[in-house]
């Protein structure tokens, strides 16, 4: 245990020893002071692009003001967390192009194949906590993950982690994009780290890759076009326009980040957390759809998926096969109108829709199934 009152520079190089025995792969220190991003936060909420993502706006400019979420905040302990499996090879990225191009894969987010990140982290952000409270004695403080209205990557951005990337993930010149990271808002002044400069140049590649353009321009995302978003967020019918576009991405995109240079750095995960789980890595569309709601949720069970539901699940998956249907091999494959025609009759509406779109895509109407 350190001495009271703490060389507060001692204990933040203790702060960064203690997160690596945790699983961290770095650890940073930011002050709170974040005034520089409010008018871009603003902006954005006022052009509509959070879409129904209504607690984006739900705490105003608070967002950005830490201290006020937290009072008596001074500095955010900053941490990195790598999610790459283990088990991928130097070639990852080529190979999710790969599976991209199999019509009927399910393409599921590399960061939700495995145990739910939130869980993970949340759990190892308090541990190192409760370490510094230990040290210090009294201690005022907060974890967060992604659960918070916190503007998490400009802190993450300030304390030197890495720099906003042009599709607005944060990067790192020795880590990629393929991390997670968490905060733990404290009382206590500790030495902040320095922030490190923007290294995209004029690279352009995330945002021509992105499949239905989000990406407006470096730095300008709508998260109304995102496939992450209406995959995972949005709650309602995905917008006909943009249901071809989404290919077979029925949980996430990572196309931007396969696209982005600064990935042949990434990490692999230091936690078996993030290994694959229930073969989403290899599975089918057709195998997946057929999942009952109570498989759904047994099979997620601590996953991030299933915070979704089995209906979204079933509506992204809908798509999915419908979009199976550009490639000549798959149009009106039997087991594909099979698998979709046994969920025309879905108790929801959301799922009926979809269904009804997909198997008009191989050619195959309602009516005609009625007849």
């Amino acid at each position: 245990m350190l001495t009271s009152p703490p060389d507060l520079h001692e204990l933040a190089r203790t702060i960064k020893t203690w997160g690596a025995e945790l699983g961290f792969a770095d650890v940073r220190i930011a002050d709170v002071d974040l005034a520089h991003a409010e008018a871009g936060l603003q902006a954005w909420l006022d052009a509509g692009c959070h879409g129904e993502m209504d607690y984006m706006a739900s705490h105003g400019m608070k967002r950005a003001r830490p201290s006020e979420l937290v009072p008596g905040t001074v500095r955010a302990i900053v941490a990195r967390m790598d999610y790459l499996p283990m088990s991928r090879g130097d070639d990852w990225r080529g190979e999710e192009h790969a599976r991209q191009l199999e019509p009927g894969a399910a393409v599921v987010s590399v960061y939700a194949r495995g145990r739910d990140y939130h869980k993970v982290l949340r759990n190892r952000l308090q541990q190192l906590a409760e370490r510094v409270k230990a040290a210090v004695g009294e201690l005022g403080y907060r974890v967060f993950t992604d659960s918070a209205p916190v503007m998490e990557l400009p802190l993450a951005e300030k304390a030197g982690l890495g720099w906003r990337g042009k599709h607005t993930l944060l990067l790192s010149r020795t880590a990629g994009s393929t991390f997670f990271i968490g905060e733990i808002l404290v009382d206590l002044a500790l030495p902040v780290d320095p922030p490190t400069g923007a290294h995209c140049g004029a690279c352009q590649a995330c945002i021509e890759v992105c499949p239905t353009q989000a990406i407006l321009g470096p730095g300008r995302l709508d998260a109304r076009r995102c496939i992450s978003y209406l995959t995972i967020e949005l709650k309602g019918a995905i917008p006909e326009d943009l249901r071809p576009l989404i290919g077979n991405r029925i949980y996430g995109c990572d196309d931007c980040q396969l696209a982005c240079p600064w990935n042949k750095f990434a990490q692999r995960a230091s936690l078996p957390d993030f290994d694959e789980r229930n073969g989403l890595g290899a599975a089918g569309m057709v195998e997946l759809f057929g999942w009952e709601e109570e498989e759904f949720n047994r099979r997620m069970e601590g996953s991030p998926i299933r915070r979704i539901g089995h209906e979204r699940w079933l509506r992204n998956l809908a798509v999915g096969l419908g979009n199976a249907a550009a490639s000549a091999d798959l149009k009106g494959d039997a087991a594909i109108v099979a698998a979709l025609q046994a969920r025309a009759g879905h108790p929801s509406s959301l799922v009926r829709e979809h269904v009804a779109w997909a198997l008009g895509r191989h050619g195959v109407s309602l009516d005609t199934l009625e007849a």
